[in-house]
């Protein structure tokens, strides 16, 4: 389908269409809010800023429960699903009360929690927040990183999906 744009209001769904084109990989952010309980969250808003320093970023909406967290929290770790961790995606993307019930998950810096068996787990020093539009961004400094040789799960045009060599 193509579309024309015309005047100046865009139509969301279809922009979030025409966005979704763009496959990311599948993260969950974690973090502990000021009483020392553990926060986590889907998101696919994650992104390399820079090698030197190694700088990442990643963004959440405004309306997200989980901002006040987020916002307070000097530290937060970025955990990329592999395949296998479909479900996590899922539950992290619930309005559960605990998202950690039945997740494996280590100490990290700070005490934060690592989730176990990622394709790779990224522990950033929170350096900087802004508001942008509808959502707020956080940029991390990286202090600690891991990665295993696992299959990345990719979310693309409203799906999950795989990587395909060629």
């Amino acid at each position: 389908m193509q579309l024309e744009v015309c005047g100046d209001k865009l139509d969301s769904r279809e922009l979030r269409n025409v966005l979704g084109c763009f496959g990311t990989g599948v993260t969950v952010v974690t973090t502990l809010d000021k009483n020392g309980q553990k926060v986590g969250l889907t998101a696919n808003s994650f992104s390399s800023v820079s090698l030197d320093p190694p700088i990442v970023l990643w963004s959440l909406s405004k309306q997200s429960k989980s901002l006040n967290a987020f916002m307070d929290a000097s530290r937060f770790v970025i955990n990329v699903l592999s395949m296998e961790q479909l479900p996590l995606s899922k539950q992290f993307s619930k309005p559960l009360d605990d998202r950690f019930i039945g997740v494996s998950s280590s100490e990290g810096l700070g005490s934060l929690p690592v989730l176990n068996d990622c394709a790779a787990n990224i522990e950033c020093r929170a350096v900087s927040s802004q508001e942008v539009g509808d959502h707020i961004l956080f940029l991390g400094q990286i202090e600690r990183y891991n990665y295993l040789e696992k299959e990345t799960l990719l979310f693309c045009n409203g799906a999950y999906a795989k990587a395909v060599q060629v």
